[in-house]
C-alpha cells in the first residue's frame, strides 16, 4: 500500500526478457535505507517486486499483463519515473490510499497554466469516470492528486510548482498516456450500491437517498 506522495524520481533503464519476463532496471539516487530484496516499490504507480537492488538501481519483473495494461511497457530507456516505497504502520498518509493496482491509461490531453501553478486535462473512458468523484482523489503516474472539473470523458488536475519539479511531470507532455488509479473507496462505495440495488447503475442521487444517504 502506498500514499501518492513519490520519494523519488528515477531514470527507466529499460527492459529484458528474461525466463518468460520482462526484468526492467530502474537508476536511482541512493535511498538513506536500501533497497530490500522482496519490498514492494511503486513505479509510476505499479506495485512491484524488488529481485535485486544496488545503492544505485533495482530490478523488477514484469507479467506482460502489466506491461500491456500500464505505461511501463511502452517507456522509453532514461524515461523519469516516480518511485514511492511501501508504507509502513505507523508512517503519515499525507496523500491517499493507493495500491499501485493501476486501472487502466489516461490520456493527458492539454496541458495549461494557471498562474505558478499548471492544470492538467486527462481524457479516459466511462468506466474509469464512474469512480471519478469532484474533489476526490486519483492517482496519476502515482502522485495522489485532487479531482476538479469533472466530465463525461475526463477531468482536470491543478499542479502546484513543487511537485511539477519534483516528479515525472516534468517529463510529460500533451497527449502521453498516464496510468490511472481510481480511490479505492469509491470503487468500494460503487460495488456496494450495486450490489445493494443490482446491476451496473452506478452511484446517482437517487439510488443514495434509496440506499438511506440523506442527498
Amino acid at each position: 500500500m502506498f500514499t501518492g506522495l513519490v520519494e523519488k524520481v528515477g531514470l527507466w533503464n529499460g527492459a529484458q526478457r528474461k525466463a518468460g519476463m520482462l526484468r526492467a532496471l530502474v537508476k536511482h539516487d541512493a535511498w538513506n535505507e536500501p533497497l530490500a530484496v522482496g519490498e514492494s516499490i511503486a513505479v509510476q504507480g505499479v506495485c512491484l517486486t524488488v529481485v535485486s537492488a544496488t545503492d544505485g538501481s533495482f530490478e523488477c519483473d514484469l507479467l506482460e499483463e502489466t506491461a500491456g495494461k500500464t505505461t511501463l511497457g511502452r517507456l522509453r530507456k532514461g524515461a523519469l519515473v516516480n518511485l514511492e516505497r511501501a508504507l509502513r504502520a505507523g508512517d503519515r498518509i499525507g496523500g491517499h490510499i493507493v495500491l499501485g493496482h493501476v486501472d487502466g491509461m489516461a490520456r493527458l490531453r492539454r496541458i495549461r497554466r494557471r498562474g505558478a501553478d499548471r492544470v492538467l486535462e486527462i481524457e479516459c473512458g466511462r468506466d474509469i469516470m464512474v469512480d471519478i468523484a469532484p474533489k476526490g482523489s486519483v492517482a496519476l503516474d502515482g502522485i495522489s492528486l485532487t479531482v476538479v472539473e469533472p466530465g463525461q470523458e475526463g477531468f482536470a488536475v491543478h499542479i502546484i510548482p513543487h511537485t511539477w519539479e519534483n516528479t515525472s511531470l516534468r517529463d510529460r507532455v500533451e497527449g502521453d498516456l498516464m496510468n490511472i488509479e481510481v480511490d479505492i473507496m469509491a470503487k468500494a462505495a460503487r460495488a456496494a450500491v450495486e450490489r445493494m440495488f443490482g446491476g451496473r447503475q452506478g452511484i446517482t442521487p437517487e439510488t443514495l437517498r434509496r440506499a438511506g444517504f440523506a442527498v
